[in-house]
Formats: C-alpha cells, structure tokens, sequence
C-alpha cells in the first residue's frame, strides 16, 4: 500500500525542461545527449476529475471549477460529500437533468448563470436553491428574468405603529387589510362614478349674470351648493381620503420616503380639488352676505368670471386623477405602468414617425387642393388633424380631399399610418406579455410550496460519523481507503454480502442508482 502511493506521489509531478544545463551551456546550441528536468509542484488534489450523477445522467469536472464557490453545496466538501457514492466513485443527485447544465456551466464560467430554455422559472429556481448557488446568484437570475428587484421596505419599529402601517400599506397582510382595501376601492369608484354624474344636464345648476343694464344671461354654476348631494357625497369620499393619507403618513416609518413615492403624490393631488373648492364656496357665501363694494365694470367683472370659471374647470379635472389610485390596489394597472417604462423608446419612435408622417402628407395634400374651390385645408396646420385622423386610421369624415391628387395623397397617407404604427406595436405588446408573465410566474413561485423528493446520501452509518468527525481530505482516493479499512475491520459482513448478492449492508435499497445511456 505504501509503495503504491509512493509511486503515485512520483509519477503524479509533471516533468519541465530547463532551458539551460547545470554548467550553464544552453542545450539548444550544444546537444551532450543527456536532458534535465525539474518537477512543477502540481496540487493533484484540485485537478482530480470529479463525476457528477444528475438521475442517471453522468458530469465530469474538476474539484479546482467546484472549488471556486465554497460557499455552495458543490463547492463545499463537508455538504456534497453526503451525495458521494464510494461503491460507484460519483456523486449522485436525484434532481432535474437539464437544469444541471447550467449549474454546471455557473461553476465553470466564474459565476454566469442562465436558465436553459427548455427548463421552468419555477423549476430552475428550485435547483438554485437546492444547490446553494447563494442569495447574489440568484438576485442576478431574477433580474436576468425580469423580476424588478423590490427595494427593502423598513417597518415601524413600534408595535402599534406597525400594525397601522400594515393595515394600510399592504393589503394582503390581513382580514383586517383587506377589508380597508375593499372599502378604499368602494369610496375611489364611487368618487368617479359622482365626477362623471353631475356632469349630465338634469344635476346642472345655472345661475343668472347681469351682462349689460337690461340684459341677463344665463350659465352653468360651476361653484357647487353646499347642499348639494353630489358635493355632500364628494364631502364623505374626501374625508376618507384624507383620513387614509393622513394615518398613513403617521404610521409610516420614513416621512421623507413618503412624499417620495408616486402613489403619495397622486392621493396628494386627488383631494387638493375639495379643499380649493370649498374655499370658494365659502368665500362666496361670504360675498353674498356681506355689503356691496365699489361697482365694477360690466367687462371687468365678465373677465373676472371667465378666470375664475377656467379655474375652477380646471381644478374639477385633475379630480379624475383618482382613477389612478385603483393601480395601488390592481396588479394589471400596475404591469402597464411597467409596460409603458420600458416602452419609452418604442413610444417614442411612434410618435416620431407619426410627426414626420403628419408634415409631409399635410404639406402634400395642402397643395394638392390647392386649386379646388370646396377645399377643406386652409392652410398645412389646418391639414395636420386630417393628417393625424387619416394616419391612425380613425376616419372621422370631417375633412376629406375633393380632387383626383388629394384623393391619392389621402390612400398613401392611410397605407403609410398603418405601417407606422404597425411597426413598434409588436414591441409594446411583446414587453406587457413578458411582464405579465413574469407577474404570474412570481405570484405562483411565491403561493406554491415545492416538496422535492431528497437525494439519498450514499455514505454508510460508520464511514459517515467517521467523516464528520476527520477533516480529512475528500479524495476519491482517500474514500476508497476508508472503504477498505472498514471492509477490513468487518470481514464477516463482507463475505456475508459477498455470497449473498441480494442483501448488502453498505448500500440504501432505497438510493439504487441507476444509469441510463443519454
């Protein structure tokens, strides 16, 4: 046994030629027919191969490739020595053959990690967590799939704090949150729902103006009555809107964070509307009951009216701004929100070609109908809605061209919109089903709960307490070694199991491995 090894530890050293002999003569200019060489010191232990049996399926590598992440359960001799299989000198893994391949290709490329095709996300992510590739490997997968990395949320370090926090931020964190979501959604819909009702003639208010000395006119009030049920329903949905902002704000553990996030901004801007609202109609309460000031112009006070009511307009309209808080309750709002973001670039090829597009034809069909006397295009701005309308396919009749050369401008400027807009669409469509695959995907890795069936260690109950109490080296050499110590020590099991095929102590019935030729 010892001159066996002392032969191996010889032949093991690769021979170098020197580039010059022991009297200094170099051995290329002068031949003395005799050559000398000196040993490299070579680590055999790091470049010994290594079989890997993934399910019948055999992998050769090195232990130098596995060594390179020692921290994983290949790259660790204490873990993956309770796969290894003394009898048939390997490592056996009862897990998914193609995914290996990658695993594999992680170790021998530094740290490259890429899912083969044919292989699931949801079973992929298994083999990397069974493989112990680590929590940077598989951050680096899920970015590579698409996953937007979630920032780290800090919660309240307060118990009660905490639980407000929760209770309003996440509605999936309990009953209770979900019932606060329910009732957020119920008050969001029921806000629109008012918005687009007292627009109808038959909830409109009119009041009359005194334009000249004898004359009157009559126009919509846009300042509401505090009697109002559409204003006394809009009242109740604001203070529950500002009731949720401001317990969230309380309750939430970074305050600047907190003005800081898109969603806090629109709730924000949903009930600035009421506020600047109310004050107007509390300052014309005040108005009415107060004395007549100085007469004012009958032009000055219709200059007045008009501001106000283009004011006033306006601020109704960025109430519609509340439909944008059903995306903190909706997944599908929020892939959309993703699909745009990452389609920026498309978008706005879209609307380049469609600019370039809508200048040329306009331009075109301008003086092609120039010579017409029932022209519709006035001038090439006038032609830029006909362009636009006629482009994007829409049609609306309004403007159309009378001669035989606007005619054939009109037919190329319908065939040109349709490849414009043909052209980046696909890309669109393409981004909003990759992210809604990825969503889908996400939500079942994160419901299910995979119980993979565990690989049987090989290791017999007396070689492995002797394992876990050596830190010896984990050759196959040394394996082999401690294999015939114990074959030695139990000479009568031995030939038990020998004239017995059918009944071996040393192997797990269980844990058969069994090859197949792939």
């Amino acid at each position: 046994m010892n001159t066996s090894l002392d032969t191996y530890s010889v032949t093991r050293s690769l021979p170098k030629l020197s580039s010059q002999d022991e009297d200094g003569t170099n051995p290329h200019t002068q031949y003395t027919g005799v050559t000398h060489f000196e040993p490299i010191p070579h680590d055999h232990d790091f470049c010994e191969r290594v079989v890997i049996n993934v399910s019948g399926l055999r992998f050769e590598t090195q232990l130098r490739t596995l060594n390179q992440f020692p921290d994983t359960l290949l790259g660790d001799p204490a873990r993956r020595i309770r796969y290894f299989d003394p009898l048939r000198n390997e490592y056996f893994f009862d897990r998914n053959r193609p995914s290996f391949d990658a695993i594999l290709y992680y170790y021998q490329s530094g740290g490259r990690l890429r899912r083969p095709v044919n292989v699931p996300l949801d079973v992929f992510s298994e083999e990397i967590k069974f493989y112990e590739l680590g929590e940077l490997a598989t951050n680096k997968f899920r970015e590579d799939e698409g996953f937007i990395k979630e920032e780290e949320k800090p919660l309240p370090t307060h118990e009660l704090q905490r639980k407000v926090w929760l209770l309003f931020e996440y509605p999936e964190s309990s009953q209770g949150a979900r019932v606060v979501a329910i009732i957020s959604v119920f008050v969001i819909l029921l806000s629109i729902v008012i918005f687009c009702l007292e627009t109808l003639p038959e909830f409109k208010h009119y009041k009359v103006f005194n334009t000249t000395t004898n004359g009157t006119k009559i126009e919509e009030d846009e300042v509401p009555d505090i009697t109002d049920p559409f204003f006394l329903i809009e009242t109740i949905c604001i203070i529950w809107f500002t009731f949720e902002l401001s317990v969230r704000f309380l309750a939430c553990p970074n305050k600047l964070n907190f003005f800081r996030d898109v969603m806090n901004i629109i709730d924000i801007i949903a009930i600035i509307p009421y506020f600047i609202t109310l004050a107007t109609v509390v300052a014309e309460e005040e108005d009415t009951l107060n004395l007549p000031k100085a007469p004012v112009s009958p032009q000055d006070k219709s200059t007045n009216q008009a501001m106000s009511l283009a004011i006033l307009r306006v601020i109704r309209l960025v109430r519609v701004f509340r439909i944008f808080k059903l995306s903190r309750h909706s997944k599908g709002l929020q892939i959309l929100g993703r699909t745009l973001k990452a389609s920026m670039r498309e978008l706005g090829l879209l609307i380049f070609f469609l600019f370039i597009g809508v200048v040329l034809f306009s331009s075109a069909v301008y003086f092609a109908e120039a010579g017409s006397e029932n022209s519709f295009f006035k001038s090439i701005p006038d032609a830029f809605w006909w362009a636009v309308v006629t482009m994007t396919t829409v049609g609306y009749g309004d403007m159309t061209p009378v001669g035989v050369w606007g005619k054939i401008v009109g037919s190329l400027c319908a065939i040109a919109g349709v490849l414009t807009i043909a052209l980046p669409v696909p890309v669109i469509v393409s981004n909003f089903n990759y992210f809604y695959h990825r969503e889908t995907d996400q939500e079942e890795m994160q419901s299910q709960n995979f119980n993979h069936v565990t690989s049987c260690p090989y290791l017999p109950g007396t070689l492995g307490q002797h394992m876990k109490k050596s830190s010896m080296s984990e050759s196959s050499s040394d394996i082999m070694e401690l294999e015939e110590g114990i074959l030695l020590t139990h000479p009568e099991d031995t030939k038990k199991s020998n004239s017995n095929p059918r009944h071996n102590n040393n192997i797990n019935p269980a844990c058969m491995s069994i090859e197949t030729d792939v």
